[in-house]
């Protein structure tokens, strides 16, 4: 009796083990009621984490920086890194931007409930086709052990993650590689809608580099002659022959903003660096700046602009500026930047033998737009293009 009374309690011991489970399972907490704290602690305790920084490492992240210390990975922080990366040498930003934290957490979440590294990462990094087709490229390069190639493409993926923090919200943004003196415009899912060359600053006046955002479109500008080029080339030339400043139909400006005659300087009382005049170059199509501006806002007087010297765009060495962009397709530009027809296709071919006054159109939303030295980057067919380091800076570091 007592041997059948052991094997009738054994009958129930796969049912006492199934309850028993269940109970542990009901007191699991859900990730969604978790803290951040549970959360990197229970992400941290996984073989996940480690699967994650692997995944990491194949987009180009510096994973050293991440790794578990204290038993409680920086879970939060490298899956920060993994969606919207950090920021890249600029010299000047006019808003960093916050991380989506509602996506970071989602993330966390999705992991602490087992959810694969794989579909997490997809979530996370973004769906530029660039950006895909440039860890294609970092991947081959690492696994031929072409880790100084492979270190170009991870500098230019990190700017990628960074622009996708930027531009949040944003319906289209535009880029600039000076490197490559050309210059994208994406949509918000980063598809290129629209290319052209560009012609950057030359060694000795770089173009910096920028992360700010379009404010307007200016049809016929005047051009402010920036002070540096004031001193150091106009002036001289305008005191050595009377005849220049009205050949250029540049006017001297004083500080009422009223035009002066030149005729009646005493330029010879007068020095470059005592100048208490301005010069503004009048609209049209001989006017430096072209037919076309956009502003973008930066408290390095750099824009955008359509030039005077339009055959230089068929030179390979396009690094000619004293700073300032020129693009070779302003009218496209300016139009993609507002989002809708706001110049004609002739726009640009129209007889310019009067001098319009400068017209503003106010962008109804920000464009972003990126000033960057990029390395490495992807044309439209996914194909991995190196630019010469023409500034001679340091070398890269993702």
């Amino acid at each position: 009796m007592q041997m059948l009374s052991a094997l009738g309690k054994a009958r129930y011991i796969p049912l006492l083990i199934l309850f028993t489970l269940a109970i542990m399972q009901s007191c699991r907490k859900n990730p969604q009621d978790m803290t951040d704290q549970e959360l990197a602690e229970a992400i941290s305790s996984k073989d996940i984490y480690q699967e994650l920084l692997s995944q990491a490492g194949e987009a180009g992240i510096n994973t050293q920086k991440f790794e578990t210390k204290d038993t409680i990975a920086p879970v939060f922080a490298l899956l920060e890194e993994i969606a919207f990366g950090h920021k890249p040498t600029i010299r000047f930003t006019q808003k960093r931007m916050r991380a989506d934290t509602a996506l970071i957490r989602n993330a966390a979440e999705e992991l602490a409930r087992g959810q694969s590294v794989e579909k997490v990462m997809e979530q996370l990094e973004p769906v530029f086709p660039v950006y895909h087709n440039l860890k294609i490229h970092y991947d081959r390069l690492l696994k031929s052990n072409k880790k100084d190639s492979a270190a170009y493409v991870a500098q230019t993926l990190n700017a990628y993650r960074w622009i996708r923090r930027q531009i949040q919200g944003a319906p289209r943004f535009v880029m600039v590689n000076i490197r490559g003196a050309y210059l994208t415009a994406m949509d918000s899912a980063g598809k290129n809608v629209l290319t052209m060359r560009t012609v950057v600053g030359k060694r000795d006046t770089p173009t910096p580099t920028i992360d700010t955002y379009a404010t307007s479109i200016v049809t016929h500008p005047y051009w402010n002659v920036p002070k540096s080029i004031a001193i150091k080339e106009i002036f001289p030339k305008a005191a050595a022959d009377p005849e220049y400043l009205t050949r250029n139909r540049i006017q001297v400006i004083g500080k009422d903003g009223q035009a002066i005659n030149p005729e009646e300087l005493e330029w010879g009382d007068l020095t470059a660096d005592q100048f208490p005049y301005r010069f503004r170059q009048e609209t049209g199509e001989d006017n430096s700046l072209g037919l076309l501006k956009v502003e973008i806002k930066n408290p390095l007087a750099i824009y955008l602009h359509d030039t005077n010297a339009r055959y230089l765009f068929k030179s390979n060495q396009r690094w000619r500026s004293h700073g300032c962009v020129r693009v070779q397709k302003p009218t496209d530009l300016a139009n993609y930047m507002a989002g809708t027809q706001l110049l004609d296709s002739d726009f640009m071919t129209e007889p310019d033998s009067v001098s319009h006054p400068p017209k503003w159109h106010k962008l109804k939303v920000r464009v972003p737009v990126f000033l960057l030295y990029l390395p490495a980057d992807c044309n439209e067919k996914g194909d991995l293009m190196y630019f010469p380091d023409v500034y001679k800076r340091e070398a890269p570091n993702a």
